[in-house]
Formats: C-alpha cells, structure tokens, sequence
C-alpha cells in the first residue's frame, strides 16, 4: 500500500516521511519516492466487475455500519480506504491517467449502490469524485502531478463552491503572483479527511478554481456544521480573510455562463443519491413478505430510466420526482418498523433524516419548485 496522508501539525504528508514543515517540492519528491498504491491490481475497468465490487461493500461493509456512522463524529478513514482499494477513487478519471474510465450510466449506477449503503460515507467520497474528474481533464503540470496519487486515494479532495454560485460568497482579486480570496464558501465537506480542497470564488464575470490545503490558519476559518444526516461528513463553512493563492495553485478560469452551463448539465450526478435511499428502503421493506414492492421496484427503473435520458431543461422536474420517492419510501421503512424505528440505530429514523437531506442538498430553483409543486399542489 502506498503512503497515506495524515494531518501533522496543521499540514498534510506521507505518514511513511511526515517532515516536519509541507512543501508542495517536497510532497512531489516524495510522490517520486514512494510506490504507487498497490490497492488494486491488474484491469477491473469493467463496468459490470466494478459495479459487482461495489455492490459487494456496500451491502457487506457500508451498511452493516451505517447507522453507526450516523451517529460518529466523523466517517471512519478506513470506510472510505475501502472505496480507495478497488479504485473508486478515480471511478470516472481516464485509465491512462489512473482511473477506471466510467462514465454516464455505469459511474452513475456505482455512485447510487453507494449511497444505498452509507449516504455520509458516499458523500465524503463523492465531492474528491468532482475534484478529481475536474483534474484529469487538464493539461497542466499541477494536475499532471496529482492526479495519480488523487485516482489511487493517496490525496484526497473536497469542493468548495462559494464563488460558483448565482449570488457568490467568496471573491477573488488579483494580486502579485496570484490571487487573494475574501468572504466564505458553506458546505465544504470531508474536514479531517481530505487533504486539499479546490475552491471556486468569483473575480467579475469569472470563476477562478484554485487548490488550496485543507488546513485552518489566520486567513482560513474553519467552522462546523452540525446536519440532521450526514453529519459524519465533516461538512463545514470556510471564511477566507485575505487568503493568498499562489498562481501555481490556480487550475483554470471559466466565464460565469459557460459555468452555468456545465453546471446545468451535471445535475444527474446527484440524483444517484436519492436512487441509492430509495433501492436500499426497498430491499428493507421487501425483505419482510408483508410487504410486495414489485410496483416500486418497477417505478425505481423507470425513474433511473429518466434521470439518465433528461435533458437538462427536463432534468429538474426528474430530480424532484426522485427526491419526492426517496422521502415516501423512507417513510413507509419507518411505519414499517414501528415505533422502534424512532430509536437512535435504526434504519428507519436515519433513511428518513437522509431523504429529507436530499430533499434540498444539490439543489437549484428549479429543482426546488418542482419539487414544492409536487409536495404542495393539488393531488
């Protein structure tokens, strides 16, 4: 196994070396010394073997220890070292960079057994999944040297958003060699288990992307937020008060618009999420024979079917259908189970916070007045 990262003293570093300062120098020095990860071995870049991995932790690892993940400080290391050892890491980053090359249906059926087996486990690992697609798509020394060690899971990665969104919380201005970033970016998740997070903040019109380490200081802020589910993922807000980053940091500029495009365009991802909720309350609710749930099997399939054809004018309106499934089928593991269900470690109570997360986590307006027409409007 190759070296795994630790925070030391406020810095990131091979647990093997852990010198007594970080330097990116020495860390890329360090990459050259050290063997890769030898977690996984020989090709297994087929979709369906990939996918029969994933079921095989997810049903045998994950959920056994779900609802003590649901009650935990922070999702256990080893957990997401077990995503690492068969490559999900780099799930949807090119083979030739590292990765396992999947894409659309089959990365997103793989995302979705996950979520079906610990949804704050997922969550972790599902924000690096962004960072490290984002990487392997560029062509720069800075993405060239960590996007090996990122598809392995040596380096691990969050996101921060502020500056990506339609009204941005975190601003960036040019100063000498790089850029000074101000304000704050809420739902950064994976504090105490990543390594580096890839911020968005705002400069005019555009979006500058920049690698940042995941470590507190005098001008990075560090607060938690304590969620109804999920809680686990150590999900927290960053306030940056003239927080340098180096132009060797910055991964790209992106006009605003062409953003929303993109953005636009990758609203399915999360909804594997809510499939995930719902397969799981399904295998719970048709493991008893009082109930039959052939009927909402056949719906899961169909709304998979849906979310993978959308359009992204049409995609919001699925994503609410999704969400509006997950709560209902959580709902009827909790009547399922009784009152029982109400006691802290059991499937019911914690499927039912977590549709209710996803009611509104990924969202966007128009997700979210699909989903209030749904709930609210005439029956």
């Amino acid at each position: 196994m190759g070296p795994s990262l630790i925070t030391t003293n406020g810095a990131w570093q091979p647990r093997s070396t852990c010198p007594p300062r970080f330097s990116w120098p020495r860390f890329f020095k360090s990459l050259q010394a050290y063997p890769r990860s030898t977690r996984r071995r020989g090709p297994i870049q087929d979709p369906d073997h990939i996918l029969e991995l994933t079921r095989h932790l997810a049903d045998g690892v994950l959920f056994p220890t779900a609802n003590e993940v649901d009650v935990a400080d922070l999702v256990p290391r080893s957990l997401l070292d077990r995503l690492a050892d068969i490559g999900l890491y780099g799930l949807t980053a090119p083979v030739e960079r590292g990765g396992l090359g999947l894409d659309g249906a089959p990365a997103w059926r793989v995302i979705e057994t996950l979520a079906g087996g610990c949804l704050a486990t997922t969550f972790v690992w599902l924000q690096h999944l962004s960072v490290a697609s984002t990487l392997a798509r560029l062509d720069t020394p800075l993405a060239k040297e960590l996007i090996e060690p990122m598809c392995d899971g040596t380096v691990r990665a969050g996101i921060a958003l502020g500056g990506a969104r339609p009204m941005p919380s975190l601003s960036a201005v040019r100063a000498g060699g790089g850029w000074i970033l101000n304000g704050e970016s809420p739902w950064v998740t994976g504090w105490g288990l990543i390594d580096l997070v890839h911020v968005a903040a705002r400069a005019d019109d555009q979006v500058v992307w920049g690698l940042i380490d995941a470590t507190g200081s005098t001008s990075l802020r560090v607060d938690a937020l304590h969620l109804v589910a999920v809680n686990a993922s150590g999900t927290v807000t960053l306030t940056f008060e003239d927080h340098f980053v180096p132009n060797e940091r910055c991964t790209f500029t992106i006009d605003y618009p062409q953003w929303q495009a993109i953005d636009a365009a990758n609203l399915r991802t999360n909804g594997s999420l809510a499939l995930g909720v719902i397969g799981r309350c399904l295998t719970l609710l048709g493991s008893s024979s009082s109930h039959n749930v052939a009927e909402w099997e056949e719906d899961l399939d169909n709304l998979r079917r849906a979310l993978d054809t959308a359009s992204p004018a049409e995609m919001p309106e699925v994503r609410a259908r999704a969400a509006e499934f997950a709560l209902r089928a959580a709902a009827a593991v909790l009547v399922s189970e009784g009152s029982r269900s109400l006691l802290e470690g059991k499937n019911g109570q914690r499927l039912l916070r977590e549709a209710g997360f996803l009611l509104v986590f990924g969202s966007r307006p128009a997700i979210n007045a699909s989903l209030m027409n749904r709930l609210t409007g005439p029956k």
